[in-house]
């Protein structure tokens, strides 16, 4: 008979422990979108994947600032060609400081959209003088030189890193859409 008590006692503070676990749980899930899920098992996306590269630090405050995180978090797939700092660097002076402003975030999500095909063009697949639409509504020109893939004439392809929903083409050039020129 005091086993059973025992038992019982423990299947109910497990009940317990369950419910408050599954409160926890659907309370996070109601306050954060995709890139809340935390999996650190499964191979990274294309988001993931910069916030790992200490080279992409201007990009992920870019991508926070649009509110796009989620978005690239999702399924995809994405390639998404993704300006390393430097590349940014190059951009006139008070450029990048003016995008990340909030009256200037419709700007900035148009500027990272054009970074940004759906499917996943992998180097192999980018034929000289290709065409990819990309998710603002514009389209990007790949083009092969001796020295690498160029998307656009400029930006040069320096590195292709795979991602559970995608692709990422570091690009050492930052894409700007003809309406931004």
């Amino acid at each position: 008979m005091a086993i059973g008590i025992l038992l019982f006692a423990a299947a109910c503070n497990n009940s317990e422990t369950t419910d408050n676990v599954a409160t926890t749980a659907s309370e996070s899930t109601a306050t954060t979108g995709q890139s809340g899920v935390k999996d650190d098992a499964s191979e990274k996306n294309v988001v993931q994947i910069a916030i790992g590269s200490k080279d992409h630090s201007t990009l992920v405050t870019a991508v926070k600032a649009a509110e796009l995180v989620d978005a690239l978090s999702n399924a995809g797939p994405f390639t998404v060609f993704a300006p390393t700092n430097a590349a940014f660097d190059k951009l006139p002076a008070g450029t990048v400081d003016g995008l990340l402003k909030p009256e200037k975030k419709d700007e900035l999500t148009t500027i990272l959209q054009y970074h940004v095909s759906l499917g996943v063009f992998k180097p192999e697949m980018l034929q000289d003088g290709q065409t990819i639409g990309q998710v603002d509504g514009g389209d990007i020109t790949i083009s092969k030189k001796q020295d690498g893939i160029y998307i656009n004439g400029t930006s040069k392809i320096i590195a292709s890193i795979p991602a559970a929903n995608g692709i990422v083409h570091v690009v050492d050039g930052v894409l700007l859409p003809a309406a931004a020129k």
